[in-house]
């Protein structure tokens, strides 16, 4: 995908400005929901139905609509990408929100293991 770093950084942007969901208190938390939201996120971009069997799966899929809502009213480029494209970016963008909110994180918190 050309313009991929161009094209993530306002996806991370958004993320990092306006989401809460982000700020989960433990690691292993916000690795799953990452997964969970950007996933669902995707999923719904590429005009499928995510899973949302389980009221974890529901929760996620609640803020991915909301996400995936928002990035389409923001970023009107989103809408004319190829699913195989949609997949690239958001692969990049679940990557970069999991370093910057578990791998990169200075807080401590979120390595305490009875926590």
């Amino acid at each position: 995908m050309d313009n991929l770093q161009e094209r993530l950084d306002p996806l991370v942007d958004h993320i990092m400005k306006n989401c809460l969901w982000q700020f989960n208190s433990r690691g292993w938390d916000r690795l799953k929901q990452n997964a969970g939201i950007i996933g669902q996120t995707c999923t719904i971009l590429c005009g499928e139905e995510p899973a949302h069997e389980s009221a974890l799966d529901r929760c996620y899929w609640v803020d991915a609509v909301i996400l995936s809502r928002a990035y389409k009213a923001r970023f009107p480029w989103i809408n004319a990408l190829s699913k195989d494209d949609l997949r690239t970016l958001f692969k990049a963008l679940h990557e970069k929100i999991d370093h910057l909110t578990v791998h990169g994180s200075l807080n401590e918190e979120l390595t305490v293991p009875h926590y």
